[in-house]
């Protein structure tokens, strides 16, 4: 057993990472690092270098990512620095020092023309700039390290904590008296929170603490599945806003960057390897829905 001891999140100031910080708060027996920008900037290979040689970690778990998906299909060398090159470094790092690493992608690797919900193994064909620069993160890191490293694929991530789908609708459904949303794309929603209990049941787990293990990629959402209409009607209907919403087609709404119209994932292997039971879409939204009224 290689007892894990020193973690080290990426991307701390982001929802996923905002939610752990929250979380491990009460996890004791681990000493966390949470690098801002300020301490390591992913898209600077110096920044990276100096980082590292100052201290070393038991685990990194890598938060941080590019996220912005339109703006990537405009700036797709900035999006490849953070999304893909940083992950090839952090993995030679790590591969280096023996650290482990668990690093968090997404459902636009696949191309969401599929009428069955996602499995790992399934073909992969991003269809912009940050699904591209998102698969060759993981690729790299898979080529770097053949052990001790995680990816955990994942959609929809909304939280209590910075931009995200949920506090837009929340402040337009305020602010108008109707909206209209896209409904001929459908997955599944993502609790933050449920994403990073998730990330600590596997750091606790006996498979994840061994010497060595293989290098795996799992699926991780909420259970069910949703539109971003039906998502939308829910969040109004949680939060008594009187805001009628009509569903439109994606071709109706053009964005710079096309997206899967359909990206469930099986979460079967996740489930069985870590004996994970895992939430209802919409009964975490109505837990992140009380926690944003608590604090308003």
């Amino acid at each position: 057993m290689s007892e894990i001891k020193t973690i080290l999140v990426t991307g701390s100031r982001g929802q996923l990472g905002k939610s752990i910080k929250r979380l491990v708060s009460h996890h004791s027996e681990y000493d966390f690092v949470f690098a801002t920008r300020d301490q390591l900037d992913l898209s600077d290979t110096s920044s990276i270098t100096t980082f590292f040689q100052q201290q070393q970690f038991d685990l990194v778990i890598n938060c941080a990512a590019y996220t912005a998906v339109d703006k990537a299909e405009s700036e797709p060398d900035l999006a490849d620095k953070t999304n893909h090159l940083a992950v090839k470094h952090l993995a030679e790092i790590a591969q280096k020092q023996q650290t482990k690493l668990i690093h968090i992608s997404t459902d636009y690797v696949f191309n969401g023309q599929q009428y069955r919900p996602y499995i790992e193994s399934d073909e992969v064909a991003p269809q912009g700039v940050y699904g591209v620069t998102k698969l060759k993160g993981e690729q790299t890191l898979l080529q770097t390290m053949a052990n001790n490293a995680i990816i955990i694929r994942t959609s929809w991530v909304y939280s209590e904590f910075g931009n995200n789908f949920v506090k837009t609708m929340l402040k337009l459904g305020q602010e108008r008296g109707s909206l209209n949303v896209i409904f001929d794309q459908v997955g599944t929603p993502t609790y933050a929170h449920d994403l990073a209990q998730t990330i600590m049941t596997v750091v606790q787990s006996q498979s994840f603490n061994q010497a060595t293990f293989t290098s795996e990629i799992y699926h991780y959402s909420n259970e069910g599945v949703c539109s971003w209409y039906d998502f939308a009607k829910t969040i109004f209907e949680i939060s008594d806003i009187a805001c009628s919403v009509s569903p439109i087609e994606t071709k109706d709404y053009p964005t710079p960057a096309t997206r899967p119209h359909y990206s469930l994932l099986n979460k079967a292997k996740i489930k069985q390897r870590y004996d994970l039971s895992i939430p209802y879409w919409k009964d975490s939204l109505q837990l992140c829905l009380n926690v944003l009224q608590e604090n308003a």
